[in-house]
Parts: structure tokens; sequence; C-alpha cells
């Protein structure tokens, strides 16, 4: 089973998360691949995701935070299904000594999310 957490923005306006797998065999065309490194114990203030993508993380744990204070933890292997497009947004902040290695695959079409997602 492939973790994964569904960030998205629920009919509040605010940032919610739910927690799952990548359902085995899923195949899902992008239209580009590009890997990031942030340098260790770095933090990224309130935002939104600039569009409906992966988020691989190879290096890093982080600790991502919503408006209702809630916490999740991203850890090497996780996928971050990133969809809080708009409304208040997440944050985020390196919790160990190694830089945040990952790669942001966006998607070529519109996706859904039910064919690719299972909650847990």
């Amino acid at each position: 089973m492939m973790k994964a957490i569904y960030l998205f923005t629920g009919a509040d306006g605010h940032s919610h998360f739910k927690f799952g797998s990548i359902i085995n065999q899923s195949l899902v065309r992008t239209v580009s691949t590009q890997f990031k490194e942030t340098s260790a114990f770095s933090s990224y203030d309130w935002h939104n995701a600039p569009v409906l993508q992966f988020v691989i993380t190879l290096k890093g744990k982080l600790e991502f935070k919503i408006h209702d204070n809630s916490t999740f933890v991203i850890e090497p292997g996780d996928v971050l299904i990133a969809n809080d497009l708009t409304g208040s947004g997440h944050q985020w902040k390196l919790i160990d000594d190694d830089p945040w290695q990952r790669a942001y695959c966006v998607f070529a079409e519109p996706l859904d999310i039910d064919s690719i997602f299972e909650e847990i």
C-alpha cells in the first residue's frame, strides 16, 4: 500500500485532509514533473497549492498544518495529493535534519480523485 494524504478545500473554504492510499495500478497522465530541494529546518507560511498535483517526498520529514491547527506528517515515500487550490491554505515545516527532496507531478487532465485515492 502506498500511503497518501489528500489535501483539499472543503465547502467551508478551509483546507482539510484525509489519510489513505494510492489505489494499486493507478495510471495518471502528467504534463510536467519538477524536482525540488529545500534546506533542512525550512518552513513555508500559509499558501494554497498552485495546481492539482502529486507531491512525492523523496527525502525529509515535514509537518503540515491547516486552519484549525490540525497537523499531519509527510515522510519519504508518501504521496501528497495537493488540491487545496483556494481558501485558507496550509503551511509546512521540516522537522528533521534532512533537506526536503520532492517531485511535483502536475496532472494532464481533470482527475477523478476517487479513481486513484482510497481513504482509510
